[in-house]
């Protein structure tokens, strides 16, 4: 009960986010093309700060083992995601938008501060598993989604910040090198601006949409269904026959833990992506803003169904 709760609290905070962007632009402070920036902020500079400060944790045969329990769940659950998109994509004439937004989650955003209050600092390592592969697919098979070919240029998707960022987070966390005070501290701020920035260029992005007519959309809720019901509800069946088979002494929460960053919502980056790929800004950000909200009911539903499978 404490979990959906604090759950439900963390999708209102992001909401009310959302819901300033919308406003200033709405009130005509700012105009939507004003996102752009800010999403280009996001992308190279906020989210690399992200991936790197979620390394800079401690590193024991306990967490070590946990963390590949983590990473397994993460990668099943993805190859999941993608093998549906794959299934789905002719049947249901999935554009790039769709694709891309049942498969990649907001789990930065949502799932690290949920952790955080509801287990504690010590369990949000984990969330490093899922981040680690959601990372690595979305700037690789994602961008190439969103772009409509083949990314073959790997020199440019080796050399970009958040490939780099997960590099060197990578490094840092197996050497166990901690990054100076300073620095540290510089990372963790930037790391910060992530749920704000993002959610204001959502808002803003929308600000010139009428949200009564976003609503009466029929698509987006069939995309909707698919990512936060379909794939979750499957996820927290495969997860509860996981955590019976006793892999690990904290499988139960090591799998809630993933469960959680597969159930929520779109991620929120899909809208950057669009604006920088030149891709439908507009449809990324209704998906999105119907996932926040409908996100409400259904993120609780998975972990209840899970808590009653294991």
């Amino acid at each position: 009960m404490e979990l959906s709760v604090l759950l439900a609290e963390q999708i209102v905070v992001i909401f009310l986010m959302m819901a300033i962007g919308y406003v200033i632009v709405k009130i005509r402070l700012f105009k939507t093309e004003d996102s752009s920036v800010l999403s280009n902020l996001v992308v190279y500079i906020c989210f690399p700060c992200v991936i790197i400060n979620s390394f800079q944790i401690e590193l024991t045969a306990r967490t070590a083992k946990g963390l590949l329990l983590a990473v397994a769940a993460a990668a099943a659950a993805h190859a999941f995601m993608l093998l549906a998109v794959w299934i789905l994509e002719k049947p249901l004439r999935l554009n790039s938008i769709e694709k891309v937004s049942i498969i990649y989650t907001n789990a930065g955003y949502l799932v690290i501060p949920l952790v955080s209050a509801v287990l504690g600092e010590e369990w949000v390592f984990y969330t490093t598993a899922f981040l680690l592969v959601q990372n690595l697919l979305t700037w690789t098979h994602g961008v190439s989604v969103l772009k409509g070919e083949s990314e073959r240029n790997y020199r440019k998707i080796l050399l970009n910040p958040n490939i780099i960022a997960l590099a060197a987070g990578i490094l840092l966390f197996a050497a166990q090198i901690r990054l100076p005070a300073v620095l540290a501290s510089c990372v963790e701020s930037m790391s910060g601006l992530v749920t704000p920035a993002s959610m204001l260029v959502i808002g803003m992005v929308i600000g010139d949409v009428d949200l009564g007519w976003v609503f009466c959309q029929k698509r987006p809720y069939l995309i909707c269904l698919i990512r936060l019901v379909v794939i979750p509800l499957a996820a927290a069946a495969g997860f509860a026959a996981v955590e019976r088979a006793g892999l690990h002494a904290d499988a139960e929460y090591i799998l809630l833990i993933v469960l959680i960053a597969v159930a929520a919502p779109v991620a929120a980056i899909i809208t950057q992506l669009a604006q920088i790929y030149d891709r439908d800004v507009r449809y990324a950000s209704v998906i999105n803003v119907m996932s926040v909200v409908f996100c409400i009911f259904t993120m609780p539903l998975a972990v209840l169904i899970y808590e009653l499978l294991i």
